[in-house]
This record gives C-alpha cells, structure tokens and sequence, in this order.
C-alpha cells in the first residue's frame, strides 16, 4: 500500500516536472499552454476584430488614396496617392510613440487620476501591452488587436483632411501639419468622445464609428486648411476635369466594402449589433446613392457617376455615429436625407468663394453633423439602451439631443480654431503653399519628379512651354497633354 503511494507520488512529481519543461520549451505547444494561462479571449471576437482591422486600413489604403487620385488633375494623381501613403506609415509611427496611450490609455488600478480629455500616458511606445492584456472598451479581444484597429481610424481621419487642400500644399510641410494634428486634434477629441473618462463620453455624447472623432473633425480641419491656403490657381475660371472617374469610383467600392469593418467592426465584437450595424450601413449608403443621384439630375439635368459615388460616401458618413444605435427605419431616413443635403453642403462653396477641392468638408463635416444630429431623435432602446427623441419622453430624448449637438458644437470649435492655429505657426517656419510655378508644372513633377504619362518629363515640360507660346492652339494642345496620363492610370 506504501509502495503503491510512492510510486503515484512519483509519477505526479516527474508529471509536474514535464510540465515545467515543457513551459520553458520555445517549441509552438509550449507557447499554446502559455497562452492558456491568459485572458479567456473569444476566438469569434477577435477572427473579427482582425478582419475589420484589415478592412478600415484598406480604406485609405488603397481605398481613399484612389478615390481622391481619381479626382484631381492628371498632374496631380501620384502626389494625392502620396499623400494618403505617407500618412499611413506617419500615424502608424506616431501611435507606436503616444498617440495610443494619449487617446485610449487604459484605466489602471494604480492610476485611477481622471483624465477627461487626454489619456494617462501608461502606453507609451506601447509599454505594458502583451499578449494578455485587454483593454476596458474590448474585454474580449487582446488589447493589441483593438490598438491595431483604433490606428487604423487615427489614419483615415488624417488623410480625409487632404482632400480640402488637394492640388496646392506642400509635401513636408503637410507631414509637419499632420503630426502636430494628430497630437492636438484627433487624440483629444478621440479620448474626450470614446475613452470612458472623457469628457463628451461622460455627457451621454453618441458617436458609435467616428460622426465627430472622425468626420467633422477631418472635414472642419479640411475647410480651415481650404481657407487658410486659398483657392487653387484658376479656381473659378478653368475646369478643373478629373483625372479618371473610373479610378474614382473603384476606391469608393473600396471604402464602401472597408466601412463594414468601420461601423460594424465598432461593436468589438461578433454579435447580434454587429450584424445590424453592418446591414444599416449598406442601406444608407445606397439609398444616399440614389438620393444624391435624383438630386443632382433634378438641378443638372444629368445623374454622373461621381455624383452617386459621392452619394454613396455621404450615406456612409451619415449612418456612422449612429449605426450602433438605431434600427433600419433610421438608417433609411439618414440616406434619404444625406444624399441631397451633402449634395448641396459640396456646393456652398460656389456661393462663398472657398476652394475645398475634393469636398472633405462638403460630404464628411456636413455628413457627420446630420448624422450625429439623426442619432438625437432614432436611437433605439432595443438595440442599444440608449433612448431618442422618438423612443423617449421629451425630458430624456431632449436631454439626448442636447447631448448629441453640445458634443458637435464642441468638435467644430476645436477643430476649427486648433487647425487654424497650427496652419499658422508652421506655415511660419516652413512655408506650406506650393509656388505659383510649381502648382502650374503639377505636384507630381514639382515635388516627386514623377509622372503618370510616358512621355519623359523633359519632353512633356518642353511641349508645356510651346503651348504658353502659342494662344492660338494652346487650349487643344493643353487638354491633350493632361489626357495621356489617364490612359496609364
């Protein structure tokens, strides 16, 4: 009986020694038990919360990037596209250094100091992340996916802003403006309307995908950039022609498949609210479409298809701050509505003489406040908890939209006034215009030495010239040089 407990006290002794190797052991199973001593992370939270990661980055890249390419001039296709590359690899950089722990630091027991509008700093260069940590906003994924799929809206609110001073800035400069936005405007408002301590959180402020974190500020921060540097050179006068619809409507398919992951990827889960926000946000964006179509064939007299890729955007910028909170009807009514109203907010600036080139303010900001000011009156119980004007006493659903257009009024404000001063002190020490020549000659050659057309640069300079020189076939010769990039694009 003795014998037989020594021998079963050896075998759990030599058993556990197994184990105490095997953990030390750098093989793939040993890794697989370390990992079980973690968080218990849900495998279908997380399968998702990677792809919606890849899908908001392929927003900008390459989405956005086409999109915007597809708008400008033909001069101008490569440094537009460079412009939303840089600010991808920029603002990957600076969330690695702060910007993560400055918008989303997590609430530690150690360090409980309110924080209402910048975070606590305790994730710098990401210091104190691992494989097991989670984050109080995603208790179900590792905390390295969510940092990874906050980043990847960190970029796309950056490079939205470009499309306001397409054509006319400066290539560093425009990465000096972009870091020091980064710092003052988005991370701010970011942890004000989204981290628990903030400050617009702790008001009730709605705002599920980005209505005031993402589009109104890129687009007020766009109109102010618009306005501060002028209008492009023969704004007004000339027609500017895109350089290729066709490459215009590919990224707005692109942005349209990635802002599943944008809205519906905002449940940091893979549930039911998930999958409402994901069809939500497809009805929007096509009854915008069409909206946006009869209302420019009523005025115009023709529907185009960027006119509905537009229309499309806007339904998508609509819906987001609100595509957690409301049901179908609202996501009906918020394209019905977004479709003519950012029509018509891209068109004021006819009226008021600004040059927001690629209409960053005309469809984002007004898209956003529409949609943020719609999630007032639809946001629905039953989906969210969260009660409207129309699912609510006129107390609590008034107080909600109070809510709702203080949280609005405050982005505006800083955005508008933070941006201005930032174009202000940098275009003091670097200047952040293109020069007269350079705008002329286009960005892609002035500050890439790139061009889209076979043509040598040389040879393309030299025929440019000769063309100056001769007023008598100079608009014929013109349209054909900046037509033969299009058939390279």
């Amino acid at each position: 009986m003795e014998d037989n407990r020594l021998l079963k006290l050896e075998e759990l002794v030599t058993s556990l020694s197994n184990e105490l190797h095997q953990l030390k052991s750098p093989d793939t199973r040993s890794l697989s038990r370390i990992d079980s001593f973690g968080p218990d992370f849900s495998s279908g939270d997380t399968a998702w919360m990677l792809t919606s990661t890849a899908l908001v980055l392929f927003m900008t890249m390459p989405g956005l990037a086409l999109f915007y390419a597809g708008m400008v001039r033909s001069k101008n296709v490569l440094a537009t596209v460079m412009q939303s590359f840089a600010i991808t690899c920029l603002i990957t950089f600076l969330w690695l250094c702060y910007g993560y722990s400055i918008s989303f630091g997590p609430i530690s027991a150690s360090n409980t100091t309110p924080h209402p509008v910048y975070g606590s700093g305790d994730r710098t260069w990401l210091n104190g992340m691992t494989v097991y940590t989670v984050h109080q906003l995603a208790p179900t994924i590792p905390e390295s996916v969510f940092c990874m799929y906050q980043l990847t809206f960190a970029i796309i609110t950056a490079a939205l802003i470009t499309g306001s001073f397409a054509d006319r800035m400066r290539f560093g400069p425009m990465l000096i403006f972009i870091t020091i936005w980064h710092t003052v405007v988005y991370c701010p408002v970011a942890h004000s309307v989204w981290h628990p301590q903030g400050f617009l959180f702790q008001s009730g402020a709605l705002d599920y995908a980005g209505g005031d974190v993402v589009h109104i500020c890129s687009g007020i921060s766009g109109l102010t950039s618009a306005i501060y540097l002028g209008h492009r050179k023969g704004y007004g006068k000339a027609k500017f022609e895109p350089s290729n619809i066709l490459i215009t409507f590919i990224g707005m398919a692109m942005l349209w498949v990635g802002w599943f992951g944008f809205n519906a990827g905002s449940a940091v889960a893979a549930n039911g609210r998930a999958g409402m926000a994901m069809l939500i946000t497809h009805i929007s964006a096509s009854v915008a479409s069409l909206s946006w179509m009869a209302t420019e064939w009523i005025v115009t007299g023709k529907p185009s298809v960027a006119g509905m890729a537009s229309g499309a955007i806007a339904g998508l910028v609509v819906v987001t701050p609100m595509s957690g909170y409301v049901d179908q009807t609202a996501a009906f009514i918020g394209g019905l509505l977004g479709g003519p109203f950012c029509y018509f907010g891209a068109q004021i600036k006819h009226y008021f003489g600004y040059d927001d080139s690629l209409d960053a303010f005309g469809v984002h900001a007004t898209g956003g406040i529409l949609g943020g000011i719609l999630c007032g009156f639809f946001a629905n119980p039953y989906i969210s908890g969260q009660k409207g004007v129309f699912y609510s006493d006129t107390y609590y659903g008034g107080r909600q939209l109070g809510e709702q257009i203080y949280a609005i009024v405050v982005t505006i404000g800083w955005s508008a006034f933070a941006t201005l001063c930032i174009l202000f002190l940098v275009d003091k020490v670097v200047t952040l215009r293109v020069s007269e020549q350079e705008e002329e000659d286009g960005l892609d050659h002035s500050l890439h030495g790139e061009t889209l057309s076979n043509v040598t640069i040389a040879k393309k300079l030299e025929s440019y010239d000769a063309v100056k020189s001769n007023e008598g076939d100079g608009k014929s010769v013109e349209i054909e040089l900046t037509s033969k990039p299009v058939d390279t694009v």
